[in-house]
């Protein structure tokens, strides 16, 4: 008897499991809705949002390392619903060229399909307009004023803002 070499995977990733528990159906009618395809032949607007979930949960910093950390996967793409991994300059080219409106519009619709789920001390009907958003850039920006905080001596080469 023979090794067996297919790779069968016990269980599901996480990260399959987080893709699972998206609405795809409504991802789709608002890409019908707002031509999220239309000069697109390979990379399509699902597999954009499962490259750049995939870069954020896996803290890339470039298109470049969430390529290539798709591309060391090899074969085991499959549970994200992918043959293959992109290339930088496919994903690159759809960032640049794809607008925003689709996935803003498919956080809302996030919102509205797990409104159930979420906690009960949310504010009622989040505008755009009310949210605010920054990330490390913006935080970059106060570390004189935040000098010291949330640091230890042991810890200065790997400083974080409180």
């Amino acid at each position: 008897m023979g090794k067996d070499i297919s790779k069968n995977l016990v269980g599901q990733p996480v990260f399959k499991q987080l893709i699972k528990m998206l609405p795809r159906e409504q991802f789709d009618i608002l890409v019908q809705q707002q031509s999220g395809d239309r000069y697109y032949k390979t990379f399509f607007s699902w597999e954009q949002l499962i490259t750049m979930l995939f870069g954020i949960f896996s803290w890339c910093d470039s298109m470049g390392e969430v390529c290539d950390g798709m591309r060391a996967l090899g074969g085991k793409l499959n549970h994200l619903g992918m043959d293959c991994s992109p290339s930088k300059s496919t994903a690159g080219d759809a960032l640049r060229d794809r607008g925003n409106e689709l996935f803003k519009l498919y956080y809302f619709a996030l919102i509205a399909y797990f409104k159930p789920l979420l906690s009960v001390s949310r504010k009622e009907k989040v505008s755009f307009e009310e949210f605010y958003a920054f990330d490390s850039t913006t935080i970059s920006l106060f570390s004189d004023v935040m000098k010291g905080v949330g640091v230890t001596p042991k810890m200065m080469e790997r400083k974080r803002a409180a």
